[in-house]
């Protein structure tokens, strides 16, 4: 992304929080625009506009961070939810996607990654951190295999999108154009019941789809 990208800290612990925005401070394109000390902050500084991306701490007090990305995903969608936690257990990885977030990080995480995975989510795309995707992985592998009436279109541009490749990215790979990736993921998106990256990422990897990446 060529545009800068406005960032909002959500974490109650100020050590962590102050580290984090000066951190964000040093990456090119990245520009801090709130720091909130709970999950109540984050949803009144994200109304006032001025975000793209909430980098979202789980464990807070007042409104903890799932509750707070779904309040952020519900009311405000243009806005982005990347989690950076201490926590990689897999309650705490489902709920906070199945609260809308798009990206899901450890706090173990560089200053490197944390930049590429702010312009993922800005972008559109799904980001976890590695550990993250063994676990989805292990944990989803299991359930028995669907389809659930994909095309032969709609399942290639899935495993793209497991993929991390962005639209324009899929068209060019696909030799179609934006607006036909664009009806693609919106009819898989209705017919597997995902409301967004993460939870198409999740389906591709459930069913196997995304095997071979």
């Amino acid at each position: 992304m060529n545009e800068t990208i406005r960032v909002l800290v959500a974490d109650d612990q100020q050590v962590v929080r102050e580290g984090l925005v000066a951190l964000l401070e040093l990456i090119d394109g990245i520009e801090v625009t709130g720091a909130a000390a709970n999950g109540a902050e984050a949803v009144d500084l994200v109304a006032r506009g001025n975000v793209d991306v909430v980098l979202m701490d789980l464990r807070m007090p007042v409104l903890d961070g799932v509750d707070a990305t779904a309040r952020i995903t519900a009311e405000f969608p243009d806005v982005a939810v990347l989690v950076l936690t201490t926590y990689a257990d897999d309650a705490s990885i489902a709920t906070a996607l199945r609260a809308g977030a798009r990206g899901y990080l450890t706090k173990d995480a560089g200053r490197v990654e944390i930049g590429a995975a702010l312009r993922s989510t800005a972008a559109g795309q799904s980001t976890f951190d590695p550990e993250v995707t063994r676990k989805l992985v292990a944990g989803l592998a299991p359930e028995p295999p669907t389809t659930d009436g994909l095309t032969a279109r709609e399942t290639e541009v899935l495993r793209l999108i497991a993929r991390g490749l962005s639209n324009s990215e899929i068209a060019q790979r696909l030799f179609i154009s934006e607006a036909t990736v664009k009806t693609h993921i919106n009819n898989t998106f209705a017919k597997i019941g995902a409301r967004h990256r993460a939870e198409a990422v999740r389906y591709a990897y459930r069913q196997g789809l995304a095997s071979d990446l």
